[in-house]
């Protein structure tokens, strides 16, 4: 619900299609409290028209005739460096590749695009999750909620939703550290990681320290099918440690890293063997961390190390309450280094933190807990 002195979320649209233009302005027109200000069929156009339409959020695609999307990142956010850019992308493997270099190039997430009618006119995990993205990441944009609560004559400004309440659960914005008697201080036998908005380039960061490990890292970041086969070669090049999408009874191997698949929950056997689970989504998402967190918490006990990094809404905060009271650590991500300080900080906030660190010292964090340097 929204009223007259509460302002909308504004949407820029650009996409070379005018048919899934047409889609996705009917699904967020029909939300109060969203707008779509601009509706641009490439990225000269929108670059063109940024200024004026002032969009909170931009809803991006990668190939387009003129100007695509990886030319039009930099030129948009040169004019409006405040805005966020969300990637939308059919399922392919270059798709998937460009994808994560627009990520490098500043866009913060990306949704799988529908192609076929079918899909079309049959997506309500589509709407759902692109309805939750544009709220949860919009919500988040403090920078741009300063700038124009500052402004002579102020744009809109964004209302509290009771969904971004998942970005900051209703805690003091206080950070309480575990005490260090309360967690295991020996040698993890796994490091699990849960990441979102902005999450690849936190991972490169993080995993380049992660060479030479003796135990397995499992991994859930939220991105669709083929683009999380993509991530795994791609962690692979820039770090040379062995990483695989999962697949249904791959068993966990030390010093090997394990991406859960786009579309499926990446659970953990008894035995050590990974199930892809096409249950209900957590937390908007699927797969999830939460469910790959509980799965551990059996087999590894005490002997887990949780890493929560960037991104949008709460999930992996709650998997990470059951390792904390299994008495395995938790490290978050700090908010200044965050792209967005939802998962994190509502693992921060909880108070089941061994640390809350900078992206920069979780790498060298993770590699002293599990070589004991």
């Amino acid at each position: 619900m929204t009223n007259e002195t509460t302002p909308k979320i504004r949407v820029m649209l650009v996409d070379d299609s005018a048919v899934i233009r047409g889609f996705i302005t009917k699904i967020l027109e029909a939300e109060s409290d969203i707008s779509v200000v601009a509706s641009c069929q490439n990225g000269q156009v929108a670059v063109s028209s940024i200024t004026n339409a002032d969009p909170d959020i931009i809803i991006l695609d990668v190939e387009m005739p003129v100007m695509d999307g990886i030319t039009a990142i930099p030129l948009l956010l040169q004019k409006d460096a405040d805005a966020r850019i969300v990637m939308c992308s059919t399922l392919t493997t270059q798709n998937g590749a460009t994808t994560l270099k627009a990520m490098a190039l500043g866009a913060i997430d990306c949704i799988a695009k529908p192609t076929s009618v079918q899909e079309i006119y049959g997506q309500d995990e589509f709407k759902t999750t692109l309805l939750s993205k544009i709220r949860l990441i919009t919500s988040s944009n403090e920078k741009r909620k300063a700038r124009r609560a500052s402004s002579p004559a102020p744009a809109p400004t964004l209302r509290e939703r009771a969904t971004a309440a998942t970005l900051h659960p209703h805690l003091p914005k206080v950070v309480k550290l575990r005490p260090a008697s309360e967690g295991w201080s020996g040698k993890p036998a796994i490091v699990a990681i849960g990441s979102s908005t902005g999450g690849p380039n936190a991972l490169f960061k993080v995993l380049k320290h992660c060479t030479g490990f003796d135990v397995p890292i499992v991994i859930t970041q939220h991105m669709p099918p083929t683009f999380t086969r993509i991530l795994a070669e791609h962690i692979q090049s820039q770090t040379g440690i062995p990483a695989f999408e999962a697949a249904e009874n791959m068993p966990l191997e030390a010093g090997k890293i394990y991406v859960a698949q786009g579309g499926l929950h990446m659970l953990l056997t008894q035995d050590k063997k990974i199930h892809l689970d096409n249950g209900p989504m957590e937390n908007f998402c699927r797969p999830a961390v939460d469910p790959m967190l509980r799965s551990l918490i059996p087999i590894y006990k005490d002997k887990i190390l949780s890493v929560i990094l960037t991104g949008m809404g709460q999930d992996g905060m709650r998997g990470s309450q059951g390792i904390a009271q299994a008495g395995g650590r938790v490290i978050a991500q700090d908010e200044a280094t965050s792209v967005v300080w939802g998962m994190p900080g509502a693992t921060a906030l909880a108070g089941i933190c061994s640390a809350v660190l900078p992206l920069d010292e979780i790498g060298p964090a993770i590699r002293k807990a599990v070589l004991r340097l």
